[in-house]
């Protein structure tokens, strides 16, 4: 696999971003209207993107046509811009009393791909819009007028509305060690402190909705990413080379973040996300986590190219950087 000079790289990225933008049409400023819809939509807050972001085979941008082998090398080049397929035609409920905080919330999700933020700032509205619509991700402050978060997410837990089951991630500047129990176990499935970087947000989000798609398929499956198998339940990486088969040696924690990475199918994973899911013993995230995490993704990947030379330079490594803080398996089956 070709790898892009760093500057490419960029260039292709703001090029993609631009078609993107372009192609989605001029973006009205303001709340509901913004976002187009209907006039109950409108009435709700709900905001409604419209036209659905779609990239035909070529794209002017600037007087300067972008193929779509450009649009693909930009996805490359910037993962998180490869989540516009994971995100399209999805639909987000948001209850976050900050007016300003939810304009960004759904801003950036509009951005990266989704079809329709509906943003509320009491539980009791939020209660009433999941009876209707069946969402695919709800992200809930716990401190909010009326019902708080947490209350409202025990209480669709218990209904049998469309979103019942939906994920739920947690957005609060409650983060004790007390609080985050609490709110895993009264149904959130992630728990996030305020502030949060856009690319956690996003990253976290995929990850849920991965888990989602997980559940349709039977348990401890087989994974397969290229010329490797990883099986969940066994706790083995095997490389299948010319129809024979060997054991890649891994220690627990290094299965535990290839597994974490390959179960991702080429999206990025956060290091504070493979933090909290692979050192499970860690009671608390140390200010040098990210040191950790590095000095054993280094080693790991000398691991891995010492064990499947077969590969080849380009390659290797197979556990590549995403923007900054975060880490992609690369996706070998579209190598």
């Amino acid at each position: 696999m070709a790898v892009l000079p760093v500057g490419a790289r960029s260039r292709l990225t703001e090029r993609y971003h631009a078609a993107r933008d372009r192609q989605a049409g001029p973006r009205q400023e303001g709340s509901a209207a913004r976002a187009g819809g209907t006039p109950q939509d409108r009435m709700a807050g709900r905001f409604v993107l419209a036209p659905a972001r779609t990239i035909p085979d070529r794209i002017s941008v600037g007087g300067e046509r972008m193929s779509s082998t450009d649009i693909e090398q930009a996805a490359q080049a910037d993962p998180f811009a490869a989540l516009a397929e994971v995100f399209a035609g999805r639909r987000a409920l948001v209850l976050e009393d900050d007016p300003a905080l939810a304009e960004h919330v759904s801003d950036r999700l509009l951005r990266a791909g989704f079809e329709a933020v509906d943003c509320v700032d009491a539980g009791e509205q939020a209660l009433s819009a999941a009876a209707i619509h069946a969402y695919d991700i709800l992200i809930l402050d716990r401190l909010t007028k009326g019902l708080d978060g947490l209350e409202t997410l025990k209480r669709l837990r218990t209904s049998s509305g469309p979103s019942s089951d939906a994920p739920a991630l947690m957005l609060t500047a409650l983060t004790g060690e007390r609080q985050r129990v609490e709110g895993l176990l009264g149904g959130a499935d992630d728990y996030l402190s305020k502030p949060i970087g856009d690319e956690e947000l996003l990253a976290r989000i995929a990850a849920q909705l991965r888990r989602v798609a997980r559940r349709a398929r039977p348990a401890n499956a087989d994974l397969i990413n290229g010329p490797f198998r990883l099986s969940p339940g066994a706790r083995t990486l095997k490389l299948m080379i010319e129809g024979a088969e060997r054991l890649i040696d891994l220690s627990p924690l290094e299965f535990a973040i290839v597994s974490e990475l390959m179960t991702a199918r080429g999206q990025p994973v956060t290091k504070t996300m493979l933090w909290d899911r692979c050192w499970v013993e860690w009671t608390f995230l140390p200010d040098n986590f990210v040191n950790i995490i590095d000095a054993r993704i280094s080693a790991l990947r000398r691991r891995l190219k010492e064990q499947a030379p077969e590969l080849g330079e380009d390659l290797h490594p197979l556990i590549v950087s995403a923007r900054s803080q975060s880490l992609i398996f690369r996706d070998l089956d579209a190598a």
